[in-house]
């Protein structure tokens, strides 16, 4: 870190440098030397644009770190670019560096932001060309950042591309790759030691057996969680969240397809009493093991958290969620059972709940305050949760539908849009997609500063985005967990080599 420390009179040589240490996966080794940094260039920035023409390179990737650390940075730097026209320049088309950092840029855009609409779309278009145009390596760089630009991919797996790229580039420093390299495989080791208390768990449990029907899906989930935080300090927030996540996809299947609307009443109701006593209610054997399971997993939170000097009552935020996705899921039951398609923003309401994404970021914050602000904060519908729950929603019904519609099943936001817009599939999916798009920016914007909650917390919900986009990209990878197989090999099987 001295390095950064001792190019303090060059901002844009330390923001190149922090920006190295974010996508060789090191950077949270020096957050607080990062945010001083940070602070510092901002507060520069003015003058450093107006006293210097930097390229499309530089003005981009100063944009795109300074956001990144939620400072508020006006959109309106990148002017320059652009013609009497208003149009980019043609001179910058061939740019490639400039290009690969424009459109990284403008993914960290927030509503009404036009001139970052239309520099993704002008750089995307340029990189397509140039792709075709490059050598293999730089070519392979481009595509890659094209799928998976670095504001919305897996921080792990970003790492893990980057660190094989920068390899081969003719000036790195041989130093910080090196420990790129090890502190990726010594937190690859932390995280096989916790898969395989999760695999023991989930096979204790024995759910899988008495329950056939359900996915066995502890690994999948494991690598989902691990992308709202890979950081080893974390490692009891992503057993509890993980453990949460396979509970309720097996709930999840248990409310889809495998049980009976009158069989549903009487779980939901035992979910909301969320008492031993309730068990003797529920018609079947393998409810009962479910039940069973659910409420040993919150005497283990409440556990947990009152080990770490922090209030046992804290779980009881785990569990209201709980019971709000349950309604949602007896909902959706009924939906199924009457042949019923909602008016869609009914069916969006009820959705961005029974999608899941508030009960496993929940425990999240949980383990990781247990303060009240902050999970009053989480649970009190703020623009980034409700903004996290929608794009998961919509990114889940895009790739699933088809094969959720084959069978009995409720309505997706796709049959919801098509029925009340009259439009066809591919034109409800298309206008769906353009929501996905509103609900990152509403993401971005709640992530700049002055910030509700620390950054640390934010990041859960923006990491989950993120593990979203990923899982989501062009299939249901995690119900089709062969999709996802290359990369939990890469994270959680594959050391480095040194």
């Amino acid at each position: 870190m001295g390095m950064l420390m001792a190019s303090k009179k060059d901002p844009v040589e330390n923001v190149e440098f922090i920006n190295l240490l974010c996508r060789l996966g090191v950077s949270y080794h020096f957050e607080t030397e990062i945010e001083d940094q940070v602070d510092y260039v901002h507060d520069a920035l003015p003058s450093l644009l107006e006293n210097n023409d930097h390229d499309l390179h530089t003005v981009a990737l100063l944009f795109r770190v300074l956001r990144q650390y939620g400072c508020k940075v006006s959109s309106d730097v990148f002017k320059k670019f652009k013609d009497t026209n208003g149009e980019f320049k043609k001179t910058i088309t061939s740019d490639v560096k400039g290009n690969l950092s424009l459109h990284e840029a403008a993914h960290l855009s927030v509503n009404g932001e036009q001139i970052l609409d239309e520099a993704l779309e002008f750089s995307r278009t340029n990189l397509e060309s140039l792709a075709t145009q490059s050598g293999p390596r730089l070519a392979r760089h481009i595509k890659y950042a094209l799928i998976r630009p670095i504001h919305k991919t897996v921080q792990r797996l970003e790492a893990r591309e980057y660190i094989s790229f920068y390899e081969e580039e003719d000036f790195r420093n041989e130093t910080l790759l090196k420990f790129a390299k090890l502190d990726f495989n010594r937190v690859q080791l932390l995280h096989q030691q916790e898969l395989s208390t999760l695999s023991s768990w989930w096979k204790d449990l024995n759910l899988v057996e008495e329950l056939p029907y359900a996915r066995d899906r502890i690994v999948e989930m494991y690598f989902w969680v691990n992308a709202m935080h890979f950081e080893p300090q974390y490692a009891l927030a992503r057993i509890l969240s993980t453990k949460l996540g396979a509970l309720i996809t097996v709930i999840d299947d248990t409310y889809d397809a495998y049980s009976t609307y009158e069989e549903l009443q009487h779980f939901t109701k035992a979910v909301i009493r969320c008492n031993i006593d309730a068990i003797d209610q529920l018609p079947t054997d393998s409810m009962k093991a479910l039940y069973r399971a659910l409420l040993s997993y919150f005497d283990d939170v409440a556990n947990e958290v009152s080990k770490n000097g922090k209030s046992f009552t804290a779980v009881n935020y785990v569990k209201e969620e709980m019971k709000e996705m349950i309604r949602t899921y007896i909902v959706e039951a009924q939906w199924c059972n009457d042949r019923f398609v909602p008016p869609l923003n009914e069916y969006v309401r009820n959705g961005k709940i029974s999608i899941g994404f508030m009960a496993t970021t929940t425990v999240f914050f949980v383990v990781e305050t247990a303060r009240i602000k902050e999970l009053e904060w989480l649970t009190s519908k703020a623009k980034i949760s409700e903004a996290g729950c929608l794009f998961l929603r919509l990114m889940n019904d895009i790739v699933t539908h088809e094969f959720e519609q084959k069978r009995e099943h409720c309505a997706s936001a796709i049959e919801c849009y098509m029925k009340e817009y009259g439009v066809s599939m591919n034109e409800a999916v298309k206008e769906l997609q353009k929501t996905c798009a509103d609900a990152w920016k509403d993401i971005n914007e709640d992530c700049l500063k002055p910030t509700a909650i620390s950054m640390n917390l934010l990041n859960v919900c923006v990491n989950n985005a993120r593990a979203t986009d990923v899982v989501y990209e062009s299939n249901d990878a995690y119900t089709n967990a062969s999709c996802l197989k290359g990369r939990i090999s890469l994270l959680f099987v594959e050391k480095i080599s040194l």
